[in-house]
């Protein structure tokens, strides 16, 4: 596992190469503080004093990979040598697909990812909610997951992310064991359609894994669900926060009405 002091090197050396790229990093958080081994994480220290950082992501069969060097430690071909440990290390996992994440506005990285023949795969928006009137909601139920609907969740992320059951399983899985984490199962008419999860870290409450099940989708079910979501957590005084590709058309929309707006994106590409 990192440790505190490295925890907290990772995260001064973050905001530093965000205020000076002018940035935003995804370092998956919740990941790297419940690593339960230091296979997966590659820090480069000088004089006590971290100057790189890369980690790998697993999710299911795919793994993504995302870092950052000290401003002025740059062109020094610190990042290219992190960058063969870490695909070295994700070979030998057996991952399928590995997943490049470099943020939208930074040169460097797509100058990185070019001349290493990435492939650019496709872009994620991170939006935040504004404050807006929300009205009482009703017409389904939400409770939290219990163990038999692990099924449901599973075919939920196969059919409307795309995942096979094998990565399905173990993302789940890991959900389930961290922390400052509820996933909710939607029931409509005693019959469970859906889910959301919401992780909740200093304040701020991030929506993952929203989906409902194809024949219930077009009903108005998912807005009044995101409408109840919001409402609960942001009268317990925290942001709301979420993730949704750029080519979602129909999330995007239905974010965007609910007055979530795009803070920042992500571009992830795939290496071979």
């Amino acid at each position: 596992m990192l440790n505190t002091k490295q925890l907290n090197d990772i995260e001064a050396l973050q905001k530093e190469c965000e205020t000076h790229d002018n940035i935003q990093l995804k370092l998956n958080w919740d990941m790297l503080k419940t690593r339960f081994d230091d296979n997966n994480d590659f820090l480069l220290y000088e004089k006590d004093e971290l100057i790189a950082f890369m980690g790998l992501y697993p999710f299911g069969t795919t793994v993504e990979i995302c870092g950052m060097v000290k401003p002025r430690e740059r062109r020094k071909h610190h990042f290219s040598k992190l960058f063969e440990q870490a695909i070295s290390v994700a070979r030998m996992q057996g991952f399928t697909k590995i997943l490049l994440n470099a943020p939208a506005g930074s040169e460097e990285a797509r100058s990185f990812l070019n001349v290493n023949k990435a492939v650019y795969n496709f872009s994620e928006h991170q939006m935040k909610w504004e404050q807006t009137e929300l009205e009482e909601v009703h017409g389904f139920d939400l409770r939290l997951a219990e163990q038999r609907d692990l099924p449901l969740r599973i075919r939920l992320n196969v059919e409307s992310f795309g995942l096979n059951e094998q990565s399905s399983l173990e993302i789940e899985n890991r959900v389930d064991l961290e922390k400052d984490n509820s996933v909710y199962i939607i029931d409509v008419q005693e019959k469970s359609i859906g889910k959301i999860r919401v992780k909740v870290e200093d304040n701020e409450a991030w929506i993952y894994g929203f989906s409902i099940l194809p024949h219930f989708r077009g009903k108005g079910i998912g807005r009044k669900v995101l409408q109840y979501i919001v409402k609960k957590y942001s009268t317990k005084g925290n942001t709301l926060h979420l993730e949704v590709e750029t080519e979602n058309a129909h999330a995007l929309n239905l974010y965007k009405s609910m007055g979530f707006q795009i803070v920042h994106a992500q571009d992830y590409y795939t290496y071979k």
